[in-house]
């Protein structure tokens, strides 16, 4: 039975503190919905607060079928065992605060443990081009505001990185930095990785999860690819946005978060607005502080820099000595455009450093032409993976599959052989199988 807090029996214990006693006839006066007495015959009411210190957490009616049923001594008994159902209901409440925060807790463990195996270390944004130092200063200028911030720029360009800083440098450094990339979950459980779920509210969901803007409560949610948030879940972002409040699916207690987002795209959120395949109250309350990050072809200067930043990076990781590289290879990796930004360049490095046999860095010139014929390509051209596969496959065939040695393909390559093993793994290379040969017994005449 749900009665009015205001002028109600139960609202005056809460806000008094202090029992009441009484008969059914008062509580029409009380505007309490009395029917339910008068259907079962109650004739004399006790409302006694369960208070723990200074808090009124409910209240407990008793009721009884005789009239004037309640006397003082009864009363007073009747409050000490309020006050242990008191205790026990505060207790309740805490296990279940310290049981959620638990839960948060072991998940923002295990995510970030994920955050620091898949990290790839790449956190200095690197440069000093005009077209960097114009986004810098904006990152800047906004990090300390908490305002929304919306990263535009082509794939590979380090719009995390961009996020990143703007992070850092706000005063919620100290908390979590949660990112979710919006195309790499499948439609139907993007809802419950934003705002979590409750054991049982679809099939498969078999523990309560605690969804990215709980995390980031206090920190910073990075929403990259936001673009991709299919239309019929944009409103409820739209609402975390607009009133910071949100519910698990399956559940109807409504949560806060004062989380700060970043956004990025690669994508015309405009162009789509129009299309009407992206909100346009979502795309303004996105676009409070929009920040592009210039294409690697459009800050030409930094190249040098990225350049010699990789080379040592994964020269370090496999235990080479990379000192130098001639101006020829640089100048072509100047002119080169750079279709896939600093992503390309990171994977074009190390397969140049992998390559390299001596300490001068040398990338094959094949791995700066942008496009490339190659059969079997559903595009027309290969990629730089099949490139690499195919080179390594070629030096494979020449020693006959002999991968040590000083003749064998790890030192042709100028690798070790652990490190040719790790990219044979990654690209999918495996020995061929030698042919079955079978023998048809003969038969004596």
């Amino acid at each position: 039975m749900i009665t009015p807090f205001d002028g109600s029996v139960s609202g005056q214990v809460l806000r008094s503190g202090t029992a009441w006693v009484g008969d059914v006839g008062e509580l029409a006066k009380l505007d309490f919905n009395h029917q339910i007495a008068l259907e079962e015959g109650l004739q004399t009411f006790c409302l006694l607060p369960l208070s723990r210190g200074n808090r009124v957490l409910g209240a407990l009616c008793l009721a009884r079928l005789q009239k004037n049923a309640f006397t003082q001594p009864d009363v007073d008994f009747l409050s000490q065992i309020a006050g242990q159902i008191a205790i026990a209901f505060d207790n309740a409440l805490a296990y279940r605060q310290i049981t959620e925060l638990k839960d948060q807790l072991t998940q923002e463990k295990l995510y970030l443990e994920n955050e620091l195996r898949s990290e790839m270390n790449f956190e200095e944004i690197i440069g000093n081009s005009a077209a960097l130092r114009k986004v810098l200063r904006q990152v800047e200028a906004v990090a300390p505001t908490g305002s929304t911030v919306l990263i535009y720029g082509e794939t590979g360009t380090g719009k995390e990185l961009i996020a990143r800083a703007v992070h850092n440098l706000s005063d919620r450094r100290s908390n979590a930095f949660v990112k979710l990339n919006c195309a790499a979950i499948p439609t139907g459980l993007l809802e419950s990785e934003l705002f979590g779920h409750e054991r049982g509210s679809f099939t498969g969901a078999v523990t309560q999860r605690i969804g990215r803007f709980e995390l980031a409560s206090s920190g910073t949610i990075f929403l990259d690819e936001v673009g991709e948030i299919p239309l019929d879940l944009q409103p409820k972002l739209l609402r975390v946005l607009q009133e910071r409040e949100f519910e698990r699916l399956g559940s109807s207690r409504t949560l806060r978060t004062d989380a700060r987002l970043i956004a990025a795209t690669n994508r015309d959120l405009g162009a789509m607005v129009g299309e009407q395949t992206f909100r346009s109250d979502l795309f303004y309350r996105l676009n409070v502080f929009p920040i592009h990050v210039p294409a690697l072809r459009e800050r030409t200067e930094d190249i040098p820099f990225l350049v010699r930043h990789f080379a040592q990076h994964f020269a370090r990781n496999m235990k080479k000595q990379i000192d130098s590289i001639s101006s020829e290879c640089m100048n072509a990796l100047i002119r080169y455009p750079w279709p896939g930004n600093i992503r390309e360049m990171q994977n074009v490095i190390e397969r140049a450093v992998i390559l390299s046999r001596g300490s001068v860095l040398h990338v094959p010139s094949t791995d700066l032409k942008s496009r490339v014929p190659e059969a079997g390509d559903t595009n027309g051209f290969a990629t730089l993976e099949d490139m690499e596969r195919k080179h390594i496959l070629s030096v494979l065939e020449q020693t006959h599959w002999v991968f040590g040695g000083p003749n064998g393909a790890a030192a042709i390559l100028g690798i070790k052989r652990p490190t040719l093993q790790f990219r044979m793994h990654k690209l999918g290379i495996s020995r061929p199988q030698r042919p079955i040969i079978t023998r048809t017994p003969t038969q004596s005449n």
